[in-house]
């Protein structure tokens, strides 16, 4: 992909942060946080979604478009699901602990906390949310954070209500789980002074940084999304969502930039060829024999095709305007949105069972010479109509150069259509949870994981590597609760990290584990229950059966530990077998005698101890 010059481009660039709050509750009902798995679900509701207009009278243009696609939203409720879940009763006040975790985060990102917090509704119709709209508050403003590049400045940190989780597309509608609807959520969203991609994500790693130093933040696969809003001087501001992972946020930002770039090459183009869109039309007997599988099978269902000739894009459909993504593709997203799978177009017929005669007749039914291209949908007729208007309006775009919409971020570190960018009229008052007055000043500054790091080394003596692995891990809360409790501070960091890791990679289901099961794991060594080097044993075995103590796994596995007669007992016996090469080596034949040892106890006792007995029964003899 060409290496462009961001700062030449005029490139322009912001963030949102999207972190679930680790909370007991939800953010406007008593139900627990815990995600559940879809086969749990008692029963099921079903709901159907039609955009409002503000208090000004407007409909939300994005919500307009969602609304044209008709589905039905199906809903999977739990035996912990309440009223406020399924929209039959008004959401209570907002949660205490989800605003305390805010107050710390903003006291973070050193913003200014406002006076007084107004939830707000957002209109949303794609069956995310039951009521049709999110409900969201505005707790601080105008924070800073630093990168290499330069501060970038916070604009606002809202506390919202997350979407619930989609199962799967069906024929007529999705099915969401109501496990994750009402889990609190910050967004913090930062001011456009981002102007690299490096930066960007530089900037996401921070912010990630500081939510994770609170202690009170979700952690693992979802819990976090960043959205990434990006522009380009001649070009239009994007908005891309569901970026899952930090990895591809450069890459993201490039490709937009990239996609911008080739889309204003493709406006000039054709401006220059006078290009235009064309009426759509009906081509249903210029395929009446055709052999082409998705044509065939529509036209067999009572389908029929439609055109629209694009007159001077010839080539242009299929011009790569991000990595294996063209203007064509484009068109195609726009048309799926209303059900089709997708366009055929001329730029890469014949293909697909489309044969060379019937794309020179396509192109003699609707006009087309040998400069233009055309492009078609087979489907019903009501799809056929509403998909080939839809890349018919995305063409017309195509002539003015880059459009403002939402994207959708692929794996692959480029974007797909989603939806128009949403508007002003989104956003109204919510009446039935009444405004309160944050109060910052009983409210404790985190310490920070980076100072954690620090302070780990110093306070622990653990080294930087080990340090930075806890203080940065997801179990760094469990941590700091063992090492309270009298924990040895470098095997509690192990048992956390490294040791669940080799766990992990021997196929031990280590997400079975608990805070509880390795805080009774470390008290039963500082107890001298077992080893130290029955840790990973003993965490095994509760993985595999998470509803035993870790007493009763020790006792299951046979992991107790010695005591101290039978621990020398068994080192005199060793010292007593090698007697001849303690009498020739003296203190040099420990490292032989010390694995020999630990071998006969089995397990059962600690190195330290073992050594200390090996060294004093060597000098008797010595």
């Amino acid at each position: 992909m060409t290496e462009h010059d961001y700062e030449d481009l005029g490139l322009v660039a912001g963030l949102e942060i999207h972190q679930q709050l680790d909370t007991e509750s939800k953010l406007f009902c008593g139900c627990p946080t815990d995600l559940r798995e879809p086969e749990e679900a008692e029963r099921e509701f079903t709901r159907f979604l039609h955009p409002t207009k503000s208090e000004l009278g407007e409909i939300d243009e994005a919500a307009l478009e969602e609304s044209r696609v008709e589905r039905e939203f199906e809903y999977l409720a739990y035996d912990t699901t309440c009223l406020v879940e399924e929209d039959d009763e008004p959401p209570h006040r907002l949660d205490a602990e989800a605003q305390e975790v805010v107050l710390e985060i903003a006291q973070l990102l050193d913003m200014d906390v406002i006076d007084q917090a107004h939830v707000m509704r957002k209109i949303v119709v794609d069956g995310s949310n039951t009521s049709g709209f999110q409900r969201s508050t505005l707790m601080a403003t105008d924070g800073e954070i630093s990168t290499s590049e330069g501060s970038v400045g916070i604009e606002d940190l809202m506390l919202e209500e997350e979407s619930a989780q989609r199962v799967e597309e069906r024929e007529d509608g999705v099915l969401y789980s109501l496990d994750r609807l009402g889990i609190p959520l910050v967004e913090i969203g930062t001011k456009p002074d981002i102007r690299s991609p490096e930066q960007a994500r530089e900037a996401a790693e921070q912010i990630g940084m500081l939510l994770r130093s609170t202690g009170r933040v979700k952690r693992g696969l979802g819990t976090i999304r960043q959205d990434v809003n990006i522009s380009i001087e001649e070009g239009a501001r994007v908005e891309v969502k569901g970026v899952q992972s930090l990895d591809d946020i450069d890459d993201l930002v490039a490709n937009e930039v990239h996609r911008q770039v080739r889309l204003l090459e493709i406006r000039d183009e054709l401006r220059e060829r006078d290009a235009e869109v064309g009426e759509v039309i009906d081509v249903t007997d210029t395929f009446a024999d055709t052999e082409s599988g998705v044509i065939k099978s529509a036209l067999e269902s009572g389908g029929k095709v439609t055109a629209v000739p694009l007159y001077g894009f010839d080539g242009l459909v299929g011009a790569e305007i991000q990595p294996d993504r063209r203007l064509g593709t484009e068109l195609s997203d726009h048309a799926k949105r209303h059900g089709a799978g997708g366009i055929f177009h001329t730029d890469e017929l014949p293909a697909y069972g489309v044969t060379e005669d019937e794309v020179a007749a396509l192109r003699d039914a609707v006009g087309a010479g040998d400069e233009d291209a055309v492009a078609i949908v087979a489907a019903d007729p009501e799809t056929a109509d509403l998909a080939i208007e839809a890349a018919a309006e995305r063409a017309e775009t195509a002539l003015e150069g880059v459009p403002e919409e939402t994207r959708g971020a692929n794996e692959d570190g480029t974007t797909r259509y989603l939806r128009p960018l949403p508007g002003a009229a989104r956003m109204y008052p919510e009446t039935d949870v009444p405004p309160v007055e944050p109060d910052p000043s009983e409210v404790e500054t985190p310490e920070l994981l980076t100072e954690k790091v620090e302070r780990y080394q110093d306070e622990y003596d653990l080294d930087a590597g080990l340090a930075e692995q806890v203080a940065y891990g997801e179990r760094m809360p469990v941590f700091e609760r063992a090492v309270e409790s009298g924990a040895d501070a470098t095997l509690a960091a192990q048992a956390v990290e490294s040791t669940v890791t080799e766990l992990r990679r021997d196929g031990v289901p280590v997400e079975n584990l608990d805070d509880d099961h390795f805080l009774q794991v470390l008290d039963a060594v500082a107890d001298g229950e077992t080893a130290k080097g029955n840790v990973g044993e003993v965490l095994t075995a509760l993985a595999e059966n998470p509803e035993l103590t870790a007493s009763e796994a020790i006792e299951r596995e046979g992991l107790g530990s010695a005591g101290e007669d039978e621990v020398r007992e068994a080192v005199v016996e060793v010292v007593e077998r090698n007697e001849e090469q303690v009498a020739d080596e003296g203190m040099q034949a420990f490292s032989g005698l010390m694995g020999e040892a630990m071998g006969a106890l089995g397990g059962k006792a600690d190195g330290d101890t073992v050594s200390q007995l090996l060294r004093e029964e060597i000098q008797k003899r010595a």
